[in-house]
């Protein structure tokens, strides 16, 4: 594919070397535009395709739309036929953007951050969040060179009831000393300080673990499977941090982490059974129906750090946007997605479950949503990224080992030591098979 998108990126570049600013009232442009289908339904797209050309009127779009958008543009791809713009994230498992990122075959898009948003004064970089392209997740070659726009997001963090925390006159720990003493107080209630819903929930958490005690370095080091990191001083402190977390967990946790007793450990929340858990947005939708000690209130907290002066924390879900390299109308494309961080773009997406990474976003959320997005807007950083893309290697499961082994600890038939030594195990093998930069 590698010598197709190549040669094809060629031979359309005059074709695309218009700027944006040249783009006259007298041509028509056809965008071809791919998205895939998500929860946030099939009519947001259309809305937005119909609000953007009541701001270009010479735009039109060939749009497509699925749940497995992978298998319809995978062809495509393969006979040289391109997409335009292209609304599908990282992380799915077909990994179609990620094959594309190891054949340098997306677009760049770091001017887009420079231009005006079309219809308004502000650039783009003016709208986004602080933080939203600076990790791997957008900037995937580890410099600051922007491929994938980031598109929605969903935050994760420490979810709790807010109502016990004041009843209690309790605050919320923001460093691992302040979480054990808080823990201490909790065990005096015959409340339990931790929970989690499965071992698979920790990947995110375990991920602002790392942000937390060593910031964006030690975290892109620890993804690229560099075993020097993960038996260093600061990763060794992290598994003994998560060894101490352990022992204060609840102690059904670990035969309801499964997917038939999940809901049973975040029901330990909501009946003041446990203190914190590591959780996403869904969880409010997930639990709505279910039964809650009198006054609850939901909550979510940043992941503590190892000291006061560390900045803290919390991991986002992400879900990108992007441009072949070999589009036909990569300037028109470009137009297209700053229009994306438009205030009228914004409700339109707002008004379907989808929220962006842009500023005053949370006025245009239902209350019950804003607590949680409100988390990046008093200083707490986003996390994002995650392992660089290897080939797999028989017989080794990376969450299995890393997030799985978790269960072990807890009911204690794994000591933290033999855990960490898995792990740098794993890392090994997986550092040994990494591509050359």
């Amino acid at each position: 594919m590698k010598k197709a998108l190549m040669s094809l990126a060629a031979s359309v570049i005059a074709l695309s070397s218009l700027s944006v600013s040249n783009i006259s009232a007298e041509e028509k442009t056809v965008i071809d535009f791919a998205a895939v289908e998500t929860a946030y339904g099939t009519d947001v797209w259309n809305e937005i395709m119909d609000a953007y050309k009541e701001v270009n009127p010479n735009v039109e779009f060939e749009f497509m739309q699925e749940k497995e958008i992978e298998d319809a543009l995978s062809p495509r791809l393969q006979s040289g036929d391109f997409p335009d713009v292209v609304m599908l994230a990282l992380s799915r498992q077909k990994a179609l953007p990620e094959a594309l990122i190891k054949d340098h075959a997306l677009a760049e898009l770091t001017d887009i951050k420079e231009m005006t948003v079309p219809g308004e004064e502000a650039t783009v970089a003016d709208k986004l969040l602080d933080g939203f392209t600076a990790s791997s997740s957008t900037n995937p070659y580890g410099d600051d060179k922007t491929y994938l726009m980031p598109m929605f997001y969903s935050p994760t963090g420490l979810f709790y009831n807010k109502a016990l925390f004041e009843e209690k006159g309790w605050e919320v720990p923001q460093t691992w000393d302040e979480m054990w003493d808080l823990g201490e107080k909790a065990k005096a209630e015959n409340i339990a300080l931790f929970t989690y819903p499965t071992a698979s929930y920790l990947d995110t958490f375990f991920s602002s673990v790392i942000l937390g005690a060593g910031g964006q370095e030690l975290f892109d080091s620890a993804m690229k499977y560099d075993k020097a990191v993960w038996e260093g001083e600061e990763l060794t402190n992290i598994f003994e941090v998560l060894g101490k977390l352990a022992e204060n967990t609840e102690p059904t946790t670990v035969a309801n982490a499964n997917a038939d007793g999940f809901t049973r450990n975040q029901q330990l929340v909501l009946d003041n059974k446990a203190l914190f858990m590591p959780n996403g947005t869904w969880v409010v939708g997930e639990m709505s129906e279910a039964p809650r000690a009198e006054g609850f209130e939901w909550a979510m907290a940043p992941i503590p750090t190892t000291s006061e002066d560390s900045e803290r924390y919390a991991y986002t879900f992400l879900e990108h946007i992007w441009v072949p390299e070999a589009a036909e109308n990569k300037d028109a494309a470009k137009e297209f997605i700053a229009f994306l961080y438009s205030d009228k773009a914004a409700e339109i997406f707002a008004k379907h479950g989808a929220v962006q990474p842009i500023k005053g976003i949370n006025e245009k959320l239902p209350e019950d949503q804003q607590v949680f997005y409100n988390i990046y807007e008093d200083g707490t950083l986003p996390g994002m990224g995650g392992f660089v893309s290897v080939e797999s290697i028989e017989g080794v499961d990376l969450g299995g080992t890393l997030y799985g082994s978790f269960d072990s600890v807890v009911s204690g038939d794994l000591s933290v030591a033999d855990w960490q030594k898995s792990v740098v195990e794993m890392m090994e093998k997986f550092e040994a098979v990494l591509p050359a930069e």
